[in-house]
């Protein structure tokens, strides 16, 4: 059994009104997850972290994560990095079962991976979380339906899990660095802003 003493997947407790939708939103951080069977969105922002949005297409179950690998220099198979983003996979992925979603009917989207940290150039880390991304889902025989990955712009998500829309906003021109502050302070303990750009839809 994988020891997590020193990191949760936390079930997101940001829950707001969006005007915009006219429905109740969540806002995820990076490390945390949602899942819900009701008709919400799930917003989350991601520079080098990476968001699975899945559902089951049936009955509109569905949840988002935000995770990133921590850096791992080892070359162990098993590597530790790969085990934070299997346990923040299978977190969600056992709620969405737990909420009555059925395996056979999951489809996933993916989001983010964007080279955006400074410092992190020579490992690019939104790489690595991409590529574990679509070989975690490969693995598990879990369909990508769409995905807007890699780039060098933060993005601002919006997942509808019931109709399995998703928008997404390429922060062009971010206002400060918030969102590479965020990621970095979780890029640390893993080891120990202002929208412009077209919408996108997947």
């Amino acid at each position: 059994m994988n020891d997590h003493s020193d990191y949760q997947e936390v079930l997101s407790p940001n829950r707001y009104y969006d005007n915009t939708f006219d429905m109740d939103a969540i806002k995820l951080m990076p490390g945390e997850y949602y899942v819900t069977k009701r008709n919400m969105v799930l917003v989350t922002v991601l520079g080098s972290c990476v968001a699975a949005c899945i559902r089951d297409r049936v009955t509109g179950i569905g949840g988002m994560n935000h995770f990133m690998l921590p850096d791992d220099k080892s070359d162990s198979p098993v590597a530790v990095s790969a085990r934070y983003g299997n346990y923040a996979m299978e977190m969600m992925i056992n709620q969405l079962l737990k909420a009555g979603a059925q395996r056979s009917n999951l489809e996933a989207k993916l989001f983010g991976g964007g080279n955006v940290l400074r410092g992190f150039t020579v490992t690019n880390v939104g790489e690595r979380n991409a590529d574990f991304a679509l070989q975690y889902l490969e693995n598990e025989n879990i369909r990508v339906v769409a995905e807007s990955l890699l780039d060098i712009y933060p993005r601002k998500i919006y997942f509808f899990p019931n109709s399995g829309k998703v928008m997404v906003k390429k922060l062009r021109h971010p206002n400060n660095d918030t969102i590479i502050e965020r990621e970095a302070k979780y890029s640390s303990r893993l080891k120990h802003a202002d929208i412009q750009g077209d919408v996108e839809l997947f």
